[in-house]
This record gives structure tokens, sequence and C-alpha cells, in this order.
């Protein structure tokens, strides 16, 4: 086991060797790589000062929780009315339907509730710090019909702990994080299952108090709720109708777009892409045309099933006779979710940055006729004698990309 340890660490290290010191591209991936470490510094300390905040500002709430708990507080109607309301909406699902008025520490509901939440409902307000009577005369209903101020889904009474939560605050993460490091030591000293399950868990834990996303999303399970969306605007110094020659035509935007190796048509509005993923380890999918305006806009999704799920749409805006806007939005769900996208980032294919650069590419090529994408220049004729663009069927934009 050790002797296979070793092997595949010096196989990882062999790899990470090669990458970072290829003739061609190893000073772009170790730039990208320095950049990828004093980005992700400054996030630390970020970091850092939001968790130093959080944690003051709970020490201070929790002092002053004890402190209202060992003295008799007379915080007056206005500010018990606020107290009130808002206990209220942590216990019932409809809080407007409920009319809270304070005298004198003498608290009166009434209004409409819902029979299932009478009893939170009074107990919640019983428990409000200054309180010292509840009065009752509310209308009960066992069900929302025929009452409109119980319309409505309302909002969920109950509140999840902060471990349940989707996104954790500054403190819960790093003393987690903290707890979860610590099961990794541990488990590196500890021989057997006991050892090896504390390693899984402490790294899962340490992975999603770092994160701060839920496990599921980290690796790509329910990322459809996570994807990664990307856009930007360039202004290029040439007609609408020039720019729609080049971009239209699928098969030309790996002229232009280093991280594509290969647009290739399958059939009228399907084409077929490949892409470099981290480490060079090349990615494929199918796409197609969801949207086509000659001169004007077109949008694009990818096949369901496929490796990545992406969908984008552009849009090219006459500024003048000799200038045109162009706005890109994309959006993917990349394999292995959120951690596939780390990964990539700290390889150097950042979608983000790959989409400044091929457009900067783009403006180069559509004003100056030539451009390069570390394989080589590319000069426009080449491009346009290279062949037609294709003619999908003509769909007006929906509603929702006009949006």
């Amino acid at each position: 086991m050790r002797g296979q340890g070793k092997l595949i660490t010096g196989m990882i290290a062999g790899a990470g060797a090669m990458y970072l010191l290829d003739p061609d591209r190893g000073a772009r991936r170790r730039s990208l790589l320095r950049d990828q470490g004093v980005h992700l510094t400054h996030k630390l300390g970020d970091g850092l000062a939001a968790t130093a905040r959080d944690t003051r500002n709970r020490s201070a709430g929790v002092a002053a929780e004890l402190r209202g708990r060992f003295r008799r507080e007379d915080p007056g109607d206005e500010v018990l009315h606020d107290r009130v309301r808002a206990a209220i909406g942590r216990v019932v699902s409809h809080p407007g339907a409920v009319v809270v008025t304070v005298f004198q520490g003498r608290v009166t509901l009434t209004g409409h509730v819902l029979a299932e939440e009478l009893d939170s409902l009074i107990q919640g307000v019983d428990r409000v710090r200054g309180v010292r009577e509840v009065e009752n005369q509310l209308e009960i209903h066992p069900t929302p019909d025929g009452v409109s101020a119980l319309q409505g889904s309302g909002r969920p009474r109950e509140q999840r702990p902060e471990l349940l939560q989707k996104n954790w605050a500054p403190v819960t993460r790093l003393a987690l994080g903290t707890v979860a490091g610590l099961l990794v030591v541990r488990g590196s000293r500890t021989r057997g299952v006991p050892g090896r399950l504390m390693r899984v868990v402490g790294l899962g834990l340490l992975t999603r108090a770092a994160g701060n996303i839920p496990a599921r999303s980290f690796v790509g399970l329910g990322a459809r709720t996570q994807k990664i969306e990307v856009e930007k605007t360039l202004r290029v110094r040439v007609p609408a109708q020039r720019v729609w020659e080049l971009w239209s035509n699928f098969e030309n935007f790996p002229q232009f777009m280093a991280h594509l190796r290969e647009v290739r048509k399958v059939d009228e509005g399907r084409s077929h892409w490949v892409a470099v993923g981290p480490a060079g380890v090349p990615v494929e999918w199918d796409a197609v045309v969801t949207d086509w305006v000659p001169n004007q806009f077109i949008g694009w999704t990818s096949v369901q099933g496929s490796t990545v799920e992406t969908s984008g749409q552009v849009r090219f805006r006459p500024v003048s006779d000799s200038e045109t806007q162009i706005d890109v939005q994309l959006s993917y769900n990349p394999p292995a979710g959120a951690a596939g996208h780390a990964l990539a980032t700290v390889l150097g294919v950042d979608p983000k940055r790959a989409l400044d650069e091929d457009l900067l590419r783009l403006k180069s090529l559509l004003e100056d006729e030539k451009t390069s994408t570390g394989e080589g220049s590319v000069r426009l004729e080449e491009i346009a004698a290279a062949g037609k663009s294709p003619r999908p069927r003509k769909r007006s934009p929906s509603t929702r990309n006009e949006s």
C-alpha cells in the first residue's frame, strides 16, 4: 500500500510538473496559478475580517441576552411591539393576519390564525422578554378557506438550524472547519476503519466549511441551482453585419476561442463541441440553436444529458454605422459541480477569464483582421474562405431572452 501511495504521488507530481513546465504554455499557466494564489490570499483576508466581525457581533448579542435574563426590563410599548412582531414572524405562516396591541407590557392579539398554529403563537409571544401578559382575542380557523388574510402559501414556520441552512455564518464555518481539521489529523494517526471514517468526515466537513455551498452542489448533484454565470460586453469598430458573419458560424469559434478545439456542424441548428478541460483533458458535448434573428440575436443550449450543461446567448446592438456592441451571457454546470469549477480555475481554465481573452481576440480579428490563439496567427480572410455561415430555421427571441 505504501508503494502504491508513493507511485500515485509520483505520477501526480510528474503530471503537475509537465503541466507547469510545458515549453509553449508553461509560463502562462504559472502566471495564472500565481494570480490565483494572490486572489485566494485576498479572499482569505476578507473572510478572516468577516469572521472577526461576526464573532464580535455574536458575542455582543450573547452578552446582551445574558444581561437581559438576570435583570428586570421595561423596554417600552413601542420596542415591545417590535419584539412581539418579530416573534410572530417565526411561529406562524401568515404573520400579517395577526394584529398586535401593546399597553404597559400587556399584549393583546387580534386578527386571524390557523388552529394548528395557535399554541405556538401564544407560547412564542409569552416568551418575549418584557411581556407581562398575553390576551388572546384571535379568530381561530381550522383551514384558510374563505379567509382572505390566510390565503397563499405563507412563510415557513420552522426555523432551520444553521447547520442545515444553505449558507453558513463565518463564525460557524471557522468553528466547524477547525473541528474538521482536527478530525483529519486525528484520522491520519488512527489505523483501520475508524481512522478512514474520521478522515472522510473531516475532509467532507472541511470542504463544506471552506466552500460554503451544499455538498450536493459541490460534487455536481443538484447543480442546476448552482450554475456559473458569466456576462460580458464588448464594442468593436465594425458594422453589425460583419460581426454577424463571423459569429453566426459556430465553426469559426476555435479561431478566436482558445479553449475550444473544434466545433462541428451535425445538422441544421445542431453542432458538436470539443473544449480543453483541466490539465488538457478534452470535454465534449452537443448544442442546439434555440433562437436565431439575423444580425441581432443568437441563443443556444446543450442537449439533455451532456457532460457539460451549458447555455448562452449573444446580442448584437449597432451603436453606429461603423460600431457594434456585443452582449454575451453564458451559464454552465461544470462536471463535478463547484469542485470541478474550482479545479478548472486553479489550472487556468477559468471561464470568466477565458471569455475576456476570447473577446479581445475577437475584437482584434474584426478590427485588425488578424489574431492569435497560441496555436499561431489567424487572419480574417482565411476564416471567410473556409466556408459560409449556417442558416438555421429563423425563430423569434423568446420573452425570457428579451427580458
